[in-house]
């Protein structure tokens, strides 16, 4: 079940309950612990609706099992990561590429200063 604890262990753990709350308390707790149990239920029914209300059509969609963080391990990401081919340049790139080198004339080259000059400085840009 959860957390470890099994049937024979409620089982157990509802016949010492009995014991300690008595034979005249007892159908006065069972009814309050039903009712509990069905204001919970309920509860977590109108829960459920609102959010697939919340969320639309694409609630029932979402494959939450995607979503477990416990899914995600490092290693196995970063080993598909590397054992991926690597990208292979479209035509719309290759133009692209082909675009820029033929619209520059020269290489840009880094401005260089003599000792003593200074270089231009905007004041409004800081």
């Amino acid at each position: 079940m959860f957390f470890g604890v099994t049937m024979e262990k409620i089982l157990v753990i509802a016949v010492i309950a009995a014991l300690i709350v008595g034979p005249e308390r007892l159908p006065r707790y069972a009814e309050s612990l039903a009712h509990w149990t069905t204001r919970a239920r309920d509860y977590l029914r109108t829960a459920r609706s609102r959010v697939k209300e919340e969320m639309g059509d694409d609630f029932s969609d979402v494959d939450w099992r995607t979503l477990d963080p416990r899914q995600y391990d490092p290693r196995r990401i970063i080993r598909e990561a590397l054992l991926d081919d690597a990208p292979v340049p479209t035509v719309r790139a290759a133009a692209a590429g082909a675009a820029i080198a033929s619209t520059a004339s020269e290489p840009l080259r880094p401005a260089v200063f003599r000792p003593g000059e200074t270089p231009p400085f905007d004041s409004e840009s800081t």
